[in-house]
């Protein structure tokens, strides 16, 4: 794996050039960033290789929720983040995100909210193959195939996964323990 495949593709989407550009200068030492001004340009740079979306709501050719769809439609599974000026309201329950931040964002918010989403991801995969090891498991268990060399390596494996998962929503616990709730402060 090179070193360009484990940073990370983030894909920073704002109508403003300059904070389309500030973004990338915020992440740039930490991950490969593309940036687009629109929702066009964004399409149009979006592909299977971005890791994580982070898309401004409100934007002239096209708004942030038709982006976010047709992103969606089109199949890719890049964690995507709103960012953007708009409060959230009751519109964004069956918005298909994984994160709403409201703007102005400093540079340790994003990178912190970048790392989160690629822990998300992460467990995602590591969840997905646990479940696949799983159902192996249980189908050479009902077939009484538990007394074989590849029998014992999955169990091996699954143990593996799991320990992985685990570590990873310990991460993710400890990560969003720090991470501010937007709201009403007391």
């Amino acid at each position: 794996m090179t070193d360009d495949e484990t940073r990370g593709t983030i894909l920073a989407v704002d109508d403003e050039p300059d904070l389309a550009e500030l973004y990338r200068v915020y992440l740039d030492a930490a991950y490969d960033v593309r940036i687009a001004t629109g929702g066009e340009d964004a399409l149009s740079e979006m592909d299977d290789s971005v890791d994580v979306v982070l898309l401004d709501r409100r934007m002239p050719d096209m708004s942030g929720y038709d982006v976010l769809a047709e992103m969606r439609e089109a199949g890719y599974d890049a964690r995507i983040a709103m960012l953007t000026a708009v409060e959230p309201d009751i519109d964004i329950v069956d918005m298909p995100f994984d994160d709403y931040k409201t703007k102005p964002v400093s540079k340790e918010d994003l990178l912190a909210l970048v790392e989160v989403l690629l822990y998300r991801a992460e467990f995602d995969e590591r969840s997905q193959e646990f479940f696949a090891l799983a159902s192996k498991k249980a189908a050479l268990e009902a077939a009484g195939t538990t007394s074989t060399e590849e029998y014992e390596e999955l169990l091996d494996r699954i143990q593996a996964v799991r320990a992985e998962v685990d570590d990873t929503l310990d991460h993710l616990s400890a990560r969003d323990a720090f991470v501010e709730v937007p709201g009403n402060a007391p």
